[in-house]
């Protein structure tokens, strides 16, 4: 009998089965609502929506460059579990998104579920998800995703296995391997060191009068600064502004690296010159996986067994 897209949406609401696997339910059971249920259920293909309501804070970050480096994706895939995170199965899907995502034209992330999956494209790219969710048999979930595109140059760095990715874009007219190192070293500076903007030019006017009045309030409170004339009081917390500033602002923040103090900016500079190039860092992109999300309590020891009784 023929299988009308009302009975493919209807099992689909369902089950949380993908659209092209109803389908095949339906078939299989001459469209019986209850035995594709079942058929779908048998074949592992509804488990998703019985999943989707666990809390997915782990997982993994992964980035997808050109071999140009004109055009970057980051993406961050949650999973329950660490366990899963380092499954191979789990690692290759999430490296299949993020190769999405640098050929994406969408600008959020409903749109980017709502595409079609490039490798299947009679699915879309939620489907797909709700797919892996069956074969691997954790919620999971696509939690972000940035593409970067310049005339420039974009480097990536990953730091422990995908826990947290970093995207450095910068203005060069040189993709020598010195440069390259230069932003991949600046990428693992901005990777431990969490900077919010690339110099204290990003920063908001108001933020900064915001800190400033603070600091004021904090100065005048002081009763070693009571006889201290308001000029002195303004350099004072304009020096310790500036030095709230060098912490957030990658590139007035001292370089990890360097033996002589200079700061992400110097030593940035210094690479320029000695390559005869220009090297202007214009963006950055930093995720960190789970970062604001619920996490549940769940030791290594649990996560097996959790694994072996699914």
């Amino acid at each position: 009998m023929a299988i009308t897209a009302s009975q493919v949406k209807e099992l689909r609401e369902i089950s949380g089965a993908g659209m092209m696997d109803c389908k095949k339910a339906l078939t299989q059971t001459d469209g019986d609502m209850d035995a594709a249920v079942e058929w779908l259920r048998e074949n592992g293909l509804a488990k998703a929506a019985k999943k989707s309501g666990r809390i997915a804070a782990e997982g993994i970050v992964a980035v997808d460059v050109d071999a140009d480096g004109k055009t970057a994706s980051i993406v961050e895939v949650n999973s329950e579990t660490d366990f899963v995170a380092k499954n191979d199965t789990f690692q290759s899907y999430v490296a299949e998104v993020a190769a999405q995502a640098k050929a994406t034209s969408a600008a959020d992330i409903d749109a980017f579920l709502a595409e079609p999956w490039a490798a299947d494209t009679s699915v879309t790219v939620d489907e797909k998800l709700k797919a892996m969710i069956a074969v691997i048999g954790e919620n999971m979930n696509i939690r972000r995703f940035e593409k970067v595109t310049t005339d420039g140059l974009v480097v990536s760095y990953i730091h422990a296995g995908g826990k947290i990715g970093v995207l450095v874009e910068a203005d060069t007219d040189s993709s020598s391997d010195a440069v390259k190192e230069c932003l991949k070293n600046v990428a693992m500076q901005i990777a431990a060191l969490n900077p919010k903007y690339v110099s204290s030019d990003d920063v908001d006017p108001e933020y900064k009068e915001h800190e400033k009045q603070i600091l004021l309030a904090q100065a005048k409170n002081d009763p070693k600064n009571a006889n201290k004339p308001d000029e002195i009081i303004e350099k004072m917390i304009t020096g310790r502004l500036n030095k709230e500033l060098k912490e957030v602002c990658l590139l007035e923040q001292e370089y990890v690296k360097a033996e002589n103090k200079e700061n992400v900016g110097a030593y940035v500079q210094n690479v320029a010159k000695a390559e005869g190039c220009t090297i202007n860092v214009k963006k950055f992109v930093r995720f960190e996986t789970g970062e604001g999300l619920e996490k549940k309590e769940e030791d290594f020891a649990a996560e097996v067994a959790a694994q072996m009784n699914a």
